[in-house]
């Protein structure tokens, strides 16, 4: 394709910023860019028809890690860091819902339950043995113990008689949430180009170039908010993809789920919408095949999700599935995000480990602030 004057002097010419990815973080820089520097022109690009990768095919969790999970990063990170990380959860959260509110987002605080399946004993023990010492340790950033025993209210089954609910955990509708920060983009004048997907990109001293399939073209910063698509543009960054697959029930009456749930580390999740269940997760039965930029679903872990569906969460009750889909996220060794400058003008926000939307909005905005 070749451009013709109007379509490069309009969308191409004179560019100051460049963002590559229209999810959450790629949309928020951009925002955050055109506070900074209002007479700025800012150009999104988009491989695909809607923002690709997880921000549009997450479970919609406004979540800051279930106790187990909080309980593992402490093997791999100190206890100053897994502050850090909640830290940027929790201000992430909260950016998100003051610049978009929480009607435009559905946002809803019911709480984050973590579910102990009968076989995952020293687990279950672990998690309430220890839940004195991180709630004491967390309550500097909720302002309370987040952590709290619950019964088996909603009637589950083979799980443990109790679990373990953060208080401050919230739901929202992904859809809402990304039409919503298209919209304010767009009103704030922001340029943001679908189908159109970046090859390379070059730095030299006072510019870079961005190459397309069809077309180059030069702008002054470049940032890179691809997350798990992010190696093809950025060598050696420590990221690898991750597939996450989903599927959601068709409607269901009387359903009495409400809130968002975890298991098995945080592994498989659930949550209530639109009086169904979404249901998520498996990654770990297949490391290997899940370690992917493709979209798609494979037998083993759907297989898995439809069993688990069936025997714990909505137990003798006929259940029908309306879709499944995936999504991509990042992740890597730590699950600080990488928010850096890579080279003269080229810049990147990307590993977000699972937890886009909670982080999205703040990285988004440290992204934008990298320029001085």
């Amino acid at each position: 394709m070749e451009l013709s004057y109007w379509e490069h002097k309009t969308w191409f010419s004179e560019v100051d910023f460049t963002i590559i990815g229209s999810g959450i973080v790629g949309l928020n820089c951009a925002l955050h860019l055109k506070e900074k520097y209002p007479k700025s022109k800012v150009l999104v690009l988009e491989k695909g028809l809607l923002p690709q990768g997880a921000s549009t095919k997450n479970a919609g969790f406004a979540c800051f890690g279930s106790i187990s999970e909080i309980l593992s990063d402490l093997k791999t990170h100190t206890e100053q860091e897994v502050i850090d990380l909640v830290q940027k959860r929790w201000d992430g959260i909260q950016l998100l819902r003051q610049t978009l509110g929480d009607k435009a987002i559905g946002f809803e605080k019911n709480g984050g339950h973590e579910l102990f399946l009968h076989k995952d004993v020293l687990l279950y023990e672990a998690c309430f043995h220890e839940m004195e010492q991180l709630n004491r340790m967390l309550k500097p950033i909720f302002g309370a113990f987040p952590f709290i025993k619950n019964d088996n209210i909603f009637q589950f089954e083979k799980i443990k008689g109790h679990y373990i609910t953060h208080q401050f955990e919230g739901q929202l509708d992904t859809g809402r949430m990304m039409l919503a920060l298209l919209q304010k983009c767009q009103q704030k004048g922001v340029h943001i180009l679908n189908g159109t997907e970046v090859e390379t990109l070059e730095d030299s001293e006072q510019t870079a170039v961005v190459k397309t399939k069809t077309f180059d073209f030069k702008t002054k910063k470049v940032f890179v908010a691809t997350n798990g698509f992010s190696a093809k543009l950025l060598k050696n960054r420590m990221v690898k993809p991750a597939r996450a697959q989903v599927l959601i029930t068709k409607p269901i009456k009387n359903l009495k789920v409400k809130g968002t749930f975890h298991f098995d580390e945080g592994y498989y999740y659930f949550r209530d919408i639109d009086n169904r269940i979404l249901f998520g997760g498996g990654r770990n039965l297949d490391f290997e095949t899940e370690t992917t930029t493709s979209f798609g679903e494979t037998q083993i872990i759907q297989t898995r999700l439809e069993e688990l569906l069936a025997e714990v969460v909505l137990p003798n009750q006929p259940i029908e599935i309306d879709q499944r889909w995936s999504g991509i996220m990042g992740v890597g060794p730590q699950k600080n995000p990488i928010i850096e400058q890579i080279s003269n003008n080229i810049y990147c926000g990307i590993r977000l480990g699972g937890m886009g939307i909670a982080l999205g909005s703040l990285v988004g905005k440290e992204l934008a602030d990298l320029v001085e």
